[in-house]
């Protein structure tokens, strides 16, 4: 018989532990092994990454290469313009707040 859940792992133990020394493993969330490690290494390098979880999920990338991966994992940025009707209605409405509160002053930009 197999015997209950706690004896296998005692007797699996020292030989995991073995295996993860031979292989240089190390506990991210999950155990990776030598390699992925000097990639995830290598990409947190390229692109000033500061979250082991956030390398992780961009590792695909690194088989693009210091710049294209970079061009990879880049978030695009969104440029905001105010359009002149929006900057007009939002100039009105604070206007009209501040009338309605006689104490405020209001200094013309």
């Amino acid at each position: 018989m197999a015997g209950p859940a706690g004896q296998r792992n005692q007797r699996a133990r020292p030989w995991r532990a073995q295996k993860r020394i031979e292989y240089d493993e190390k506990e991210l969330r999950h155990r990776c092994r030598l390699g992925t490690r000097q990639k995830l290494d290598e990409l947190m390098a390229w692109n000033g990454i500061e979250e082991m979880s956030e390398a992780v999920q961009n590792l695909n990338a690194h088989a693009l290469g210091p710049t294209l991966s970079y061009k990879a994992i880049e978030s695009p940025r969104h440029k905001v313009q105010i359009s002149e009707n929006v900057a007009r209605m939002f100039r009105n409405e604070s206007l009209l707040e501040l009338r309605k509160d006689p104490g405020d002053e209001h200094f013309a930009p």
